[in-house]
């Protein structure tokens, strides 16, 4: 029994600690899932408390995992284990059966389950910690005075430095799509498909028609129905990512920039209400310097027109400095800082920053463009 006790012990804890850990190098990352939670179950009053959550929960789960791996008070920590599976393993199945939520990202990003493999992994959980729970008279920790606390405090100040080093600077460790040497250029294969829906001009009944199988030859067709829309179908185009630049009329520009044979810098810049202000000064001298060298450096924001230009007016922005659109979802996966910046050549993702550690022009042009 000892055997099974250890092993339920040394299991748990190691799950907690790799899931706190993971999901604690971007603590942004859990907010936008925790904002995901409070708006599907209909609490966005809370919203604003979501980052607070995202690093309570992370240091929570942490330390749970370390009281359990060093054998420091467990027997107060199994008090909030067992209710807190048993929270988490209600919610899960809740979004297996309904799926409110998609993504409960309870290992972050870098292990992605679904909502059932979610909950069959919580059941599993609850098994050990139920093991664990019962038997936590049978855990002692060393009789060394102050173990449990010593123990646990110099991982709970530990890991407050590591979520603080994550909150204002670049995850140490990214686990998403836009990471530094990925490349994000079009991979190619596959073909879009276009839909083409008209409506006859008499009966008003709509038909879709495959683009290549409308049958514009047919006069007497084309006169008795007319275009109303259109719709496209790239399921089957092989994407490296899903972002979508748009110029200010609705343009998609994103192979221009991505597929860059040249060096591309891109701001993101998700949202230009709550952008850090004295990043720009910093970005606007960066960019004089590399319009100079004919180096590219576009804005990418999920903005209003309208804020773009008060914005623009507010910082005294260049005009050769261009403001492009895309998702503010996709945005905040590229590069969790508002803003951020990056640097592409031929659609390799050569470096990123946050506004706290933007690099100097010449800094970046040594490390990255000199043979």
């Amino acid at each position: 029994m000892k055997f099974i006790r250890n092993f339920s012990r040394l299991l748990v804890g190691l799950v907690f600690i790799f899931s706190g850990t993971v999901k604690g190098v971007d603590p942004f990352g859990t907010a936008y899932r925790i904002e995901d939670y409070f708006i599907a179950y209909g609490v966005e009053w809370a919203i604003p408390l979501t980052l607070f959550f995202s690093v309570f929960l992370c240091t929570l789960e942490f330390i749970l995992g370390i009281s359990l791996i060093f054998n420091a008070g467990i027997k107060r920590s199994s008090w909030i284990l067992l209710p807190l599976i048993i929270f988490f393993t209600i919610l899960t199945m809740v979004d297996a059966i309904w799926e409110p939520v998609s993504d409960c990202g309870c290992f972050g990003d870098a292990i992605k389950l679904t909502n059932w493999e979610t909950f069959y992994k919580n059941i599993v959980l609850i098994i050990f910690i139920s093991i664990i729970f019962f038997w936590r008279r049978k855990f002692h920790p060393p009789p060394t005075f102050g173990y449990s606390y010593f123990i646990l405090a110099v991982f709970l100040i530990g890991f407050v430095w590591f979520s603080n080093f994550n909150l204002n600077h670049l995850s140490m460790v990214d686990f998403r799509e836009w990471k530094v040497g990925n490349d994000m250029a079009p991979e190619g294969g596959g073909e879009a498909k276009f839909y083409l829906v008209y409506k006859n001009k008499e009966t008003g009944e709509e038909k879709e028609y495959f683009s290549k199988d409308l049958p514009w030859q047919d006069s007497l067709w084309m006169a008795q129905w007319e275009f109303v829309d259109q719709r496209i179908d790239d399921s089957e185009v092989l994407k490296s990512h899903d972002l979508i630049i748009e110029s200010a009329d609705g343009e998609d520009q994103t192979d221009i920039f991505i597929d860059n044979p040249d060096f591309q810098f891109l701001v993101i810049a998700y949202d230009l209400e709550r952008t850090d202000r004295d990043a720009f000064e910093k970005i606007k001298s960066l960019f004089s310097e590399a319009d100079a060298d004919g180096i590219s450096m576009i804005v990418i924001t999920s903005s209003l027109p309208e804020t773009v230009n008060n914005f623009r007016e507010d910082l005294l922005l260049d005009d050769h400095l261009e403001f492009y659109y895309g998702d503010d979802t996709v945005l905040k996966a590229m590069v969790r800082a508002n803003p951020g910046l990056m640097l592409l050549n031929a659609g390799i993702v050569l470096g990123k920053w946050h506004y706290n550690d933007l690099p100097a022009y010449q800094d970046v042009k040594v490390e990255f463009m000199n043979d």
